[in-house]
C-alpha cells in the first residue's frame, strides 16, 4: 500500500503534514509528497509562525494516481486556499474520487473537495468557518474528531483541525493497510 500527501510549497500547517506522515513511515507504509515545484516546502505553525521545511518527493504534475490508496490532504489556511485553486490539484482529487480511492483531508483542507466537485452527497468534518462553504457544496457537516464517510463509492477521512491529529493520523494508516 502507498499513500501520497499533497502540499502547496508554503503555508501547509505544519503538524498536520508531519502527523501523519510520520504515523506513515512509522506503519511501514510508502508516502511520497508532491508539491506544485520540487522547492522546499515551508509549512507554517498557527497559520504564522514558520515550521520545519520538507522537501518534496515529486511535482503534482508528474503524480499517477494508479500508485496510491490513499490521498492526504494537510490544511493549514494558505496551503489550502491556495490548493483548491491549483488545477493539478483538483484534478488529482477528481481522480482519487473516480477511482473509489480514500482520501483524507483535515483543518481547511476539505475546501479543495468544494472545487473539484467531490463534497456533495459525503458527510465530513473540517475547521468551523468551513462549515457554511461545505453545506452550500451539497456536503453534510458534523463537529466530530474524525468522520469517515464511504457514501458514493468512495471512503472520505476528514478532521477539525491539529487537536485531532491523533484520530486522523491513525484513521489514515488504518485507510493505507
Amino acid at each position: 500500500m502507498s499513500a501520497l500527501i499533497i502540499s502547496t510549497n508554503y503555508g501547509t500547517e505544519q503538524d498536520e503534514l508531519t502527523s501523519p506522515l510520520n504515523a506513515l513511515k512509522s506503519a511501514g507504509i510508502a508516502v511520497s509528497i508532491a508539491s506544485p515545484s520540487l522547492d522546499p516546502i515551508q509549512t507554517l505553525v498557527g497559520d504564522k509562525d514558520p515550521g520545519e521545511t520538507l522537501l518534496p518527493d515529486v511535482e503534482m504534475s508528474s503524480v499517477d494516481t494508479e500508485d496510491f490508496d490513499v490521498l492526504v490532504i494537510p490544511g493549514g489556511t494558505i496551503n489550502a486556499d491556495n490548493l483548491r485553486t491549483d488545477d493539478t490539484a483538483v484534478s488529482l482529487v477528481k481522480s482519487f474520487v473516480a477511482a473509489g480511492k480514500t482520501i483524507a483531508a483535515i483543518c481547511h483542507a476539505p475546501w479543495i473537495l468544494t472545487e473539484a466537485g467531490a463534497a456533495a452527497g459525503k458527510t465530513l468534518t473540517s475547521y468551523p468557518s468551513l462549515a457554511t462553504d461545505l453545506k452550500n457544496a451539497g456536503a453534510t457537516w458534523n463537529d466530530v474528531e474524525l468522520q469517515k464517510c464511504e457514501e458514493l463509492g468512495w471512503t472520505l477521512l476528514t478532521s477539525r483541525s491539529p487537536k485531532d491529529l491523533d484520530a486522523f493520523s491513525a484513521a489514515v494508516v488504518d485507510a493505507a493497510k
